[in-house]
């Protein structure tokens, strides 16, 4: 999973804008022949998109209390460090996800739009399923009967052996390398089947609804797993992201064209027809999962440190979430009036960083909260 989650979150980080797909919003058709949306499709998708955007930050945050928990029992255990991003991964994640951007603009611009996304949907599917999967097992198991779940573990290995090197200790089998390992009871292969299945009405229709439901699974499962440790390390992150950001849409076409040749769940998408098509609307407006889970990660992080104060207070958790909520209206706002596509990042940062530091420094909280680590018994060491 936790590799499931790393692995999305940079790919989800290659369209990470809020983009109108009709960003004139043309009095007439467009070239592509779709109707300008109306006034009132306009403000139904805006505000679906900002109530999308804060639940699955709201969710992710609250299962990360007991998954981060749950790692650092693991860890203390097990002697090994816990999972989590560390100075070098958060200096060196904007790097990464501008060489995975400019990789994506390329291979759009040298092979046909139509192979590269058959390709990326075969492999959102397999991470779409997986997500899906983990997320409904818990609604999924009070509908088995308990005599069909005994307690049965069922596992999946993938090891690795060299025939060639000589026996340990006249041991019988050559020595093997773990790569893979998960265990799973009954009711989880009964949730990867359903997932498996709703992933292949995905798969064969793209619809808008099943694109949402994969973005939400992402989106849940990156906030949830992802450990960022310290508040230094948040800082470090969304800065870097804010300039990543800025650059590739201001700068550049790269991120736009990227973001409307992107046929994935790494965003998410409300029609703006929906009022004149109903669920067969074609006219989207889009949010990347970027945007939600880069930030979203950061406001879990607050929550963590706050559980860890048993104060019983989420001030810095609701704080930081409207004060999201707030970046993302004015992203929207911006976007509408200047009929431009724009970094969504360029107003979530500042808020999602500048609130809970205004409010750290008035009651004489920083020192604690820029102290607190989610795994202060593994400590860093970066080269």
């Amino acid at each position: 999973e936790t590799l499931m989650a790393d692995t999305s979150t940079t790919d989800l980080n290659a369209s990470s804008l809020l983009v109108n797909e009709t960003a004139a919003n043309e009095t007439a058709s467009n070239a592509t022949g779709r109707a300008a949306a109306t006034t009132e499709g306009l403000m139904t998708a805006y505000c679906s998109l900002v109530i999308m955007a804060i639940i699955p930050i709201i969710i992710g945050s609250l299962k990360s209390i007991s998954y981060q928990k749950a790692a650092k029992k693991q860890a203390q255990e097990s002697g090994e460090s816990a999972e989590k991003m560390t100075t070098k991964d958060v200096a060196m994640f904007p790097v990464i996800a501008s060489g995975a951007l400019l990789g994506l603009y390329v291979f759009f611009m040298i092979f046909s739009k139509e192979y590269v996304n058959f390709l990326l949907s075969v492999y959102f599917f397999g991470l779409g399923t997986a997500a899906l999967g983990t997320l409904i097992t818990p609604w999924v198991k009070p509908f088995i009967p308990n005599s069909l779940q005994p307690k049965i573990l069922y596992q999946l290995q993938l090891t690795e052996t060299k025939p060639n090197e000589p026996k340990i200790n006249n041991q019988e089998e050559n020595k093997k390398s773990i790569l893979f390992f998960c265990d799973c009871t009954r009711a989880d292969l009964v949730s990867l089947t359903l997932s498996g299945l709703f992933g292949l009405w995905y798969v064969w229709k793209k619809h808008w609804i099943a694109n949402n439901v994969f973005g939400f699974s992402f989106a849940i499962k990156g906030i949830e797993m992802l450990s960022l440790n310290s508040i230094s390390n948040g800082f470090i992150l969304l800065g870097g992201l804010f300039l990543y950001d800025v650059f590739w849409v201001f700068g550049t076409d790269v991120m736009v064209t990227v973001a409307k040749s992107f046929d994935a769940p790494i965003k998410l998408v409300f029609p703006m027809d929906l009022l004149e098509r109903g669920i067969f609307a074609k006219n989207f407006s889009m949010l990347g999962l970027g945007d939600i889970v880069i930030p979203g990660i950061f406001i879990a992080l607050l929550l963590r440190y706050e559980d860890s104060q048993k104060a019983g207070s989420r001030f810095y958790f609701r704080s930081t979430c409207l004060a999201y909520l707030g970046g993302l209206v004015t992203t929207v706002l911006v976007m509408h009036f200047f009929n431009a596509a724009q970094p969504a990042l360029l107003y979530l940062v500042p808020a999602c960083l500048g609130v809970p530091s205004l409010f750290a420094f008035v009651k004489n909280d920083w020192q604690s909260l820029w102290r607190y680590e989610d795994h202060p018994d593994a400590k860093e060491k970066d080269s």
